[in-house]
């Protein structure tokens, strides 16, 4: 996707505007994209099929338009501003489940699993995940080095936890992790696309029937429970299926990498990290690394219902906005001298799980994975270093979901 931004004066020279992709620093956004913050929080770009949507920039402008039910979440409006080109059955085909919806039947389809994701819920879960960590990182040191820490911890974990929720067989994880990959690519074809969901789709839609025929005590029994009393179809349910399986590991897994990364090249808060007998420094650390990665580039896409005044600039009923959570997490007015590491400062106002209706569902469960992650890597491998150079990492520059291939680490 290439966007340009739309000046009223059409002789202005107008720095073109990349996916964050194209930045210098891995880390940072590139800076033609932060370059569109000196426009002021809303700006006009030209998108990639012509249309020119808004993108919004500011902290505080993002928070107000995320909580506003006169945006759209629902992918089908002629003024959506799809990311992608599609084909004409696409978007219908491949519509990650209530993502796409709006209020009641968003609140509706949410609801029937929102329980599994509460806080207390969650916070049952951490012996599990620390045990699941404790054994992840066990058979890393018992492995040879340097060793690709993608593959021996940041992927295989949060494939692990979420199957466990959902009650997906884990020995299928190649399968949906292959699958996963293609929808959360930037560069894969429509067809490509729409191939993957499919299998996913189909994989989900076998599993709850079986869930229907031998319920058990997970997330998918319980969906095959709302069906039995007609509360829910087995397509709505499959959908959900496919949506949490995909969200429960994708964001997790390069969250895991990259916060590991991007210690490794700031020791000094690394060390706080892993000598913090204070269980609030870790939660502190986890929400200052999810402000200042902010993995998902992809944009929170909504189209206006209704005319919108804010900022001063009106955006009219049928434009597109798309709203940059890794700009909003770099808005010096919010986060004092934004683009330094401070696990200390206090970062829960970031906007890495949005706002809103639409906030993530399994935000409670990332950041518990996060706390356990870190700390735990740290202290059981006080050496832990980077087996190449920042500069041969593999960074996921063709993905919407924003990482590396592989890590190569050693102690």
């Amino acid at each position: 996707m290439t966007t340009s931004p739309v000046a009223d004066d059409a002789s202005a020279e107008i720095p073109a505007f990349p996916q964050p992709r194209a930045a210098v620093c891995p880390f940072d956004p590139s800076p033609e994209l932060r370059g569109l913050a000196s426009w002021g929080p809303l700006t006009r770009v030209r998108s990639w099929n012509d249309s020119t949507p808004w993108v919004v920039t500011g902290h505080a402008e993002q928070r107000t338009l995320l909580s506003d039910p006169r945006l759209s979440a629902d992918f089908s409006h002629p003024g959506f501003p799809s990311p992608v080109p599609h084909t004409g059955g696409e978007r219908q085909s491949t519509d990650l489940s209530f993502v796409g919806m709006d209020d009641p039947e968003h609140a509706r389809l949410r609801r029937m699993v929102s329980g599994a994701f509460t806080i207390k819920r969650v916070e049952a879960m951490r012996p599990v995940v620390q045990e699941m960590v404790d054994d992840f990182i066990g058979r890393l040191l018992a492995g040879p080095k340097p060793a690709d820490l993608v593959q021996a911890l940041a992927l295989p974990l949060p494939s692990l936890v979420i199957s466990e929720l959902l009650g997906v067989p884990y020995e299928d994880h190649e399968f949906f992790q292959t699958n996963s990959k293609v929808l959360v690519s930037a560069v894969a074809t429509p067809e490509e696309r729409t191939a993957a969901h499919s299998n996913l789709y189909g994989y989900l839609d076998q599993l709850v029937g079986e869930k229907l025929a031998r319920p058990g005590d997970d997330l998918l029994s319980g969906l095959g429970r709302q069906i039995t009393a007609g509360e829910l179809t087995r397509r709505e349910a499959a959908a959900m299926g496919v949506l949490l399986l995909l969200g429960g590991h994708e964001t997790t897994a390069n969250m895991i990498t990259m916060g590991t990364l991007l210690l490794l090249q700031h020791p000094e808060q690394l060390a706080r990290v892993r000598e913090a007998d204070d269980p609030k420094v870790i939660v502190s650390a986890v929400e200052e690394l999810l402000r200042y990665l902010s993995v998902v580039h992809l944009g929170r896409r909504r189209t206006a219902l209704e005319d919108i005044e804010i900022a001063g600039r009106t955006i009219r009923a049928g434009e597109g906005v798309i709203l940059l959570g890794e700009l909003a997490n770099r808005d010096p007015s919010v986060f004092p001298d934004p683009d330094r590491l401070d696990i200390g400062r206090d970062a829960r106002h970031h906007q890495a799980f949005g706002v809103g209706t639409h906030h993530c569902l399994g935000q409670p469960l990332a950041r518990m994975e996060l706390q356990v992650v870190y700390p735990t890597l740290f202290r059981r491998v006080p050496t832990l270093r980077m087996a190449v150079d920042l500069a041969d990492i593999p960074f996921k520059y063709d993905a919407v979901i924003y990482g590396v291939y592989e890590l190569p680490v050693t102690w």
